[in-house]
């Protein structure tokens, strides 16, 4: 359990660190932008399907791996639908500032679509320390925290250009953090309470980490003319994770 705890922060903690590495890096250029999210995204990848879907093939059987996918993937799709546009914690009268409306239910829905996918993520990383093998766990949650560090530094610079004050850009980017800490601890817990369901729970979050990489990292990455970079990017956080898997795992 404190391990787990340890883990919750952790993860919880490095999408505020990259808050406060955007505060400084207000401005980052698309391509860097795009170098460090296509990173991130092949860390992601490596992690759902070394520290997740591997494990849960193992726990389980394949039927019971694959329906998690799926069902993780569908979880996401579905959250994606239904997200609001929640203009008022931005602190701005949309009434008065009508010329920046869509440009705040973008940057808003971006920043919920983060705050959705992380509560998946933190199960992830809580999932983990349910099973036997802490190194799949540990793996995971590393991979999860790296890649939410570049994830906090692009939150700051739309909300910022969009007229939202400095102190509640800070709050709202490290209410993303604080989902995912939510997310490890009930992922840990159902677990701990039956651990009949880990395989399916593997599986699940490493659906929706899945999904998150094809739906919403890659195609931003490929959206400013930086693809190839954004590709290798992808390559060599895949690879790193690779590395910290044989010698972690």
């Amino acid at each position: 359990m404190q391990l787990a705890l340890i883990t919750a922060f952790g993860v919880g903690g490095a999408t505020i660190i990259g808050v406060l590495i955007g505060f400084i890096f207000q401005k980052v250029p698309h391509k860097f932008n795009d170098a460090i999210l296509g990173f991130a995204g092949g860390i992601m990848l490596a992690a759902a399907v070394l520290g997740l879907i591997l494990p849960s093939m193992e726990e389980g059987n394949i039927w019971i791996t694959a329906i998690g996918i799926l069902t993780g993937a569908l979880f996401l799709n579905f959250a994606d639908k239904i997200t609001p546009h929640l203009h008022r914690i931005t602190g701005i009268d949309q009434e008065t500032h009508t010329e920046s409306q869509n440009s705040i239910n973008k940057v808003m829905l971006f920043v919920m679509a983060i705050a959705i996918h992380n509560l998946p993520e933190g199960i992830a990383a809580g999932v983990g320390f349910g099973s036997d093998n802490i190194g799949n766990a540990v793996t995971v949650a590393l991979g999860i925290a790296l890649q939410n560090i570049p994830e906090g530094m692009i939150i700051v610079s739309p909300l910022i250009m969009a007229g939202v004050s400095k102190w509640r850009v800070f709050l709202i980017a490290s209410f993303t953090g604080v989902i995912e800490i939510i997310g490890t601890l009930i992922g840990f817990t159902a677990v701990s309470v039956a651990t009949v369901i880990l395989p399916f729970a593997l599986a699940f979050a490493g659906g929706t980490m899945i999904y998150v990489v094809s739906d919403e990292m890659i195609p931003e990455t490929h959206s400013h003319g930086y693809e190839q970079m954004a590709t290798y990017s992808l390559l060599f956080g895949f690879i790193t994770m690779l590395i910290m898997d044989f010698y972690i795992g």
